[in-house]
């Protein structure tokens, strides 16, 4: 049983990897690290057990945990008698990645925004001529898209920090 699911830790390790390496821009190594310490959770992920299931050097594993640590991606605890450091993710790491969703996805909201004002104006040149005027149809439904899924996630985002 111990088997299977440390080969099913070791596919979810690479999948998410993948997933993180893309969106956070990270190396491969840096970004499989997050992943491990993600899906080992609470009880922390010590620097032997990474350096062992990562098939890493201890230098490329500890450069990598202190640029994890640089960009406040990941925490460390340490256990009353023992000298390892414990690595965890960092409490406001979720938070951080929802503002910067939202600051995004605000951006794009004010740029369809004013892409579609644009496109009224020009509309207003082409009264009688339907064919030749912009459908705004795809900027309104996208603007109500966005302010859901703000929405959404703000509501989330309270949930998170009330939680602490």
């Amino acid at each position: 049983m111990k088997k299977n699911v440390c080969k099913e830790k070791m596919g979810l390790v690479e999948k998410l990897g993948v997933h993180l390496e893309k969106r956070e821009q990270l190396a491969p190594v840096a970004a499989r690290i997050l992943s491990y310490v993600i899906l080992t959770g609470k009880k922390g992920s010590t620097f032997e057990d990474m350096v062992t299931d990562l098939c890493a050097s201890k230098s490329t594993i500890s450069s990598h945990l202190h640029h994890l640590q640089d960009l406040k991606k990941i925490e460390y605890f340490t256990k009353t008698g023992d000298r390892k450091k414990y690595f965890i993710i960092d409490k406001d790491m979720v938070v951080h990645h929802i503002d910067s969703m939202i600051q995004e996805w605000n951006e794009v909201r004010l740029l369809h925004l004013e892409i579609k004002e644009y496109k009224e104006v020009i509309n207003q040149q082409f009264i009688g001529k339907e064919t030749e005027k912009f459908d705004l149809i795809f900027h309104n439904n996208y603007i109500e898209f966005l302010d859901g899924a703000t929405a959404s996630v703000e509501e989330l985002r309270v949930k998170l920090t009330e939680k602490k």
